[in-house]
């Protein structure tokens, strides 16, 4: 009798731990999904690295790429979601007024651009727009000027 007793009491203690167990590891509340980042597309073309970023409020991310090979920049902006055409722009000029910027704009579904800017030695402005929402980044990615002897 007293190992029946035991075994049941045994039994409920197993029950009791793997209803505490299976109550611990219930599924929290679903998160709200993420808002989708637009990833850099490569449409610079080979030698082009991502040096900067900002994002366009929600709505997209403006990249700024440059290749060491050409010593030029390269700009392009992404909607996070393709879609039907809004407008969307891309820049990019050298800082301080010299010469005009490089830009693409129009009624696109998914980027703008890409726009090149041989600046080498230059800080860069640089931006995008997509369907009225801007960022703009001035006296960035200042490269080394090269000094001769």
């Amino acid at each position: 009798m007293l190992r029946v007793g035991a075994v049941a009491f045994a039994a409920a203690s197993v029950s009791t731990v793997l209803a505490a167990t299976a109550a611990s590891a219930a599924p929290a509340a679903p998160a709200a999904p993420a808002a989708p980042v637009a990833a850099y597309n490569g449409v610079c073309g080979s030698g082009y690295n991502v040096v900067n970023s900002a994002p366009i409020g929600s709505r997209g991310v403006v990249y700024l790429t440059y290749s060491s090979a050409t010593g030029k920049n390269c700009a392009v902006t992404i909607r996070n979601t393709a879609g039907a055409p809004v407008f969307v722009r891309t820049w990019v000029g050298q800082s301080g007024g010299h010469g005009s910027p490089a830009s693409d704009s129009g009624q696109y579904g998914t980027y703008a651009g890409p726009v090149y800017l041989a600046a080498r030695g230059s800080c860069v402005d640089w931006g995008g727009e997509i369907d009225g929402v801007s960022v703009t980044t001035t006296a960035s990615n200042c490269g080394s000027f090269a000094r001769s002897h």
